[in-house]
């Protein structure tokens, strides 16, 4: 497959169905870094009181890291393999998105090792970081 990130459907990339997509699109992939984003609409199963609520920016960074796994699988020729949360850590979370706000999953491979990713995130609207963290994610053998 010869195709860049952005060319490929959204569900092409993710395990997950509407209307559990907490993402509208990726931005850019290039193994090490990947790139999402979602803005915050009232019809978003974490949305409450005015915001995006921060298992819904959990959900997002483990969804960005989904799309990063399933793009890097179907390159390799394969197909999209079903991820999960291991382990939350370093979690700040300095604001939670606003309704009508763009935010920007970034996640950053800090390791991999088996069916284990570790990585950084962050969660951003413009320039303003709204959530930092560390997420394990495991593979299941699962497709």
């Amino acid at each position: 497959m010869d195709r860049e990130i952005n060319e490929i459907g959204l569900l092409e990339l993710l395990p997950q169905r509407p209307p559990f997509v907490m993402l509208d699109r990726v931005l850019s992939c290039d193994g090490q870094r990947t790139l999402a984003e979602l803005t915050v609409r009232e019809d978003n199963l974490f949305f409450t009181s005015g915001h995006l609520s921060v298992p819904g920016m959990i959900e997002g960074i483990a969804q960005t890291c989904a799309a990063r796994i399933g793009y890097l699988s179907l390159k390799a020729g394969g197909t999209v393999k079903i991820g999960v949360i291991g382990a939350i850590s370093r979690l700040e979370v300095k604001r939670t998105p606003l309704l009508g706000e763009t935010v920007v999953f970034g996640i950053e491979i800090m390791e991999e090792v088996f069916q284990m990713t570790m990585v950084h995130a962050t969660v951003c609207v413009g320039d303003e970081t709204l959530c930092d963290a560390q997420m394990k994610i495991a593979l299941t053998e699962n497709s």
